[in-house]
């Protein structure tokens, strides 16, 4: 692909603030931007060196927009690998749009979503990989989000689907390069050493398809539902979690008749909260909706929040277990925490005599954590969130582990995989290497497409659209 005309944008968010900064990009960027720029020092932009800044004013005509600072990047010593410009004016939104009209006048073109880091994947100054993370760094809301997106950014997942590229690329040369010798019967593929490629990247790829249930979560956020019976104080407990009155509360059961989501981040993970309707019996008909709807949020939540009136149990303790064991039931297949809620209602004898029902359960080795809290209070809250933490699997980040959060790439590699496991198959069963040639190609193919190498204007379109203007 060939660009040649020059783009303009605003780079930061729109709307009025301090400074804003428009970004002009392409073989006329320089000479564009300097018969519009009036330098303080009385020199031409377009005879400066690269990677300066500059004070003075933007003009049309005799007329003077505005006093602004303009940066200047020369040849590929760009973010986008061409000449770049970028203008540091003032905030105002009339400024920015007399500006960004000046430059539409005079020979630049308004850039479309994606259209800079497009010309940076174009010019090799990354790969589509990191393209796409560049997205995922400027959506990022959370430190697990950022970080992973950084890494992604500095090429840590592109690099290494790289390498596994080039080495299977060499065995792929020397494979086909062996149909050419058909007829003398000689190998230039050294078999063993293929085996072990084959079994290496079999490993790195099953990885990098495991790594992604963790990575998706931490990049979207990790939905948590919060259940129980009516009044039972789940909607105290969201606007306990994220510290405002975001919910409702009354002590009419069933004031929560739909699903009110909000998201938060613990510990640097995104959690997004949704607070259900309280499931019971109802002759209601919109209550009766808002419990359906719950289950549909049950079914698409990552952990179950599920809230118990501890004061149910005050005179009869020993039932205590009874009712945690229901619940469980209930959920066989879903990370459960188990809250008591409205302890602050219990005597400390009574309080006690539930720690001890508790301390019985957890010496059984049950797998679902019960904590004792009062939402109204705020007692055992921070608790809870720490054992939300442990539902996540920091330590991949702590590590600095490539983690898969895009599902292009996902799909990408459960196709890479499938490849190669039908090349294995070939090598057990003495297959020639014009069979296993055929595999290996539609490997690289998949390869190719993470980081690409392969690639068409349809995934670029498609890719670059989900990209801010301006960047």
């Amino acid at each position: 692909m060939q660009i040649q005309d020059t783009i303009a944008a605003l780079a930061t968010a729109p709307g009025a603030g301090a400074i804003a900064v428009i970004r002009v990009s392409g073989a006329e960027a320089l000479a564009i931007v300097s018969d519009l720029f009036k330098a303080k020092s009385g020199k031409k932009l377009i005879d400066q060196d690269s990677h300066t800044l500059h004070l003075g004013n933007i003009v049309d005509g005799s007329r003077i927009l505005d006093e602004a600072l303009v940066s200047i990047f020369k040849g590929k010593r760009s973010y986008t690998g061409e000449p770049t410009v970028e203008i540091s004016c003032h905030g105002s939104s009339y400024i920015q749009q007399e500006i960004l009209q000046l430059l539409f006048r005079n020979g630049c073109r308004a850039a479309k979503a994606g259209e800079f880091t497009l010309r940076a994947f174009i010019n090799g100054k990354m790969d589509l990989s990191q393209a796409e993370a560049v997205a995922d760094l400027i959506a990022s809301d959370n430190a697990g989000a950022h970080q992973i997106a950084m890494q992604q950014m500095r090429g840590g997942f592109s690099n290494e689907i790289a390498q596994l590229r080039q080495e299977l690329l060499n065995f792929a040369s020397l494979i086909e390069l062996e149909l050419d010798f058909a007829e003398e019967d000689v190998e230039f593929a050294n078999r063993e050493e293929f085996q072990n490629l084959i079994t290496k990247i079999t490993r790195v790829l099953k990885r990098l398809i495991d790594s992604f249930a963790t990575g998706n979560v931490i990049k979207n956020g990790i939905p948590v539902a919060i259940v129980g019976e009516p009044n039972v104080g789940k909607s105290t407990l969201l606007n306990a979690l994220l510290n405002e009155e975001r919910a409702i509360v009354s002590d009419i059961a069933g004031t929560t008749r739909d699903t009110i989501e909000d998201e938060i981040s613990i510990g640097g993970i995104g959690f997004r909260f949704i607070d259900t309707a309280g499931i019971r019996e109802t002759v209601d008909v919109i209550e009766g909706l808002g419990i359906k709807k719950t289950f549909e949020k049950i079914a698409q939540a990552q952990v179950v929040l599920y809230l118990i009136n501890s004061e149910k149990f005050k005179d009869q303790a020993e039932l205590f277990t009874v009712e945690i064991q229901k619940i469980r039931n209930r959920f066989p297949d879903k990370p459960l925490v188990l809250v008591a809620n409205k302890i602050d209602h219990l005597s400390e004898t009574e309080q006690e005599s539930i720690n001890k029902q508790l301390a019985a359960l957890l010496s059984e080795g049950n797998k679902s954590a019960v904590l004792l809290i009062s939402a109204k209070t705020g007692t055992g809250v921070e608790a809870l969130k720490e054992q939300l933490l442990q539902f996540v699997n920091t330590g991949a980040l702590r590590n600095n582990e490539t983690l898969v959060t895009n599902s292009r790439h996902y799909d990408a590699l459960l196709k890479a995989l499938e490849e190669i496991e039908k090349v294995q198959m070939g090598i057990d069963a003495g297959l020639s290497g014009d069979l296993l040639a055929i595999d290996i190609r539609e490997a690289l193919y998949h390869f190719g497409e993470i980081t690409g190498q392969v690639t068409n204007d349809e995934l670029l379109g498609n890719i670059f659209a989900n990209f801010c203007i301006g960047k």
